[in-house]
């Protein structure tokens, strides 16, 4: 979990050597430098124990970002930089925990009804909930990221999507998603499961 105070120990990863390539998507990494808005530093071991990845996997991944320009080392660990916020689509944290955490619930729900509906196009097969709402420590958060995975009522999960099925897709989740400004709803990927969630289903 991200901390507001350095702990002893130095990085140990070296910014002067190119980093191997690490073994998770680069959205998997760019959620844990969203996550880290508001947080003044933190270590590799948070990005281990946040992406549920091994200690030499999340060190390639510091490699690998600091490389790029999105960290830096910051006395015993390290910060997120403007350009990693940025890359990573972080916002000022607005919101209270508590606001987000009912929002999810509450989005929670209308999955629920809407699975049971069976006139409705989509079924939810799959949703999980991410972001430094998921941080106890933390009072004010940014929206909650949600992946919800859809599959065409009569269709088969997995099944090629169609322009057309996607744009309706589109449409299905921001109807799902409503006025609400504390949910960021996108189309899941697996990634999104093997790091630190709330499972929706």
């Amino acid at each position: 979990m991200p901390k507001e105070r350095p702990s002893t120990g130095r990085p140990t990863t070296q910014i002067g050597t190119k980093p191997p390539t690490p073994s998770i998507p680069a959205e998997a990494a760019l959620s844990f430098l969203k996550d880290t808005k508001g947080t003044v530093t933190w270590s590799v071991r948070d990005l281990a124990d946040t992406l549920k990845i091994s200690r030499r996997d999340a060190e390639r991944v510091v490699a690998l970002l600091a490389a790029q320009g999105y960290i830096h080392p910051e006395k015993n660990e390290w910060m997120t930089t403007p350009a990693g916020e940025s890359v990573s689509d972080a916002k000022a944290p607005r919101f209270s925990r508590e606001r987000v955490e009912q929002a999810v619930e509450s989005l929670r729900e209308r999955i629920k009804e809407v699975n049971k509906d069976s006139k409705v196009a989509f079924r939810t097969t799959v949703a999980v909930a991410f972001g430094d709402f998921l941080l106890k420590n933390h009072t004010r958060v940014q929206a909650a990221d949600v992946g919800i995975g859809l599959v065409q009522r009569g269709g088969v999960s997995g099944e090629p999507r169609s322009a057309l099925s996607a744009k309706a897709e589109g449409q299905f989740l921001r109807r799902l998603r409503g006025t609400t400004a504390l949910l960021h709803i996108r189309t899941y990927a697996d990634w999104m499961s093997k790091r630190s969630h709330l499972n929706l289903l």
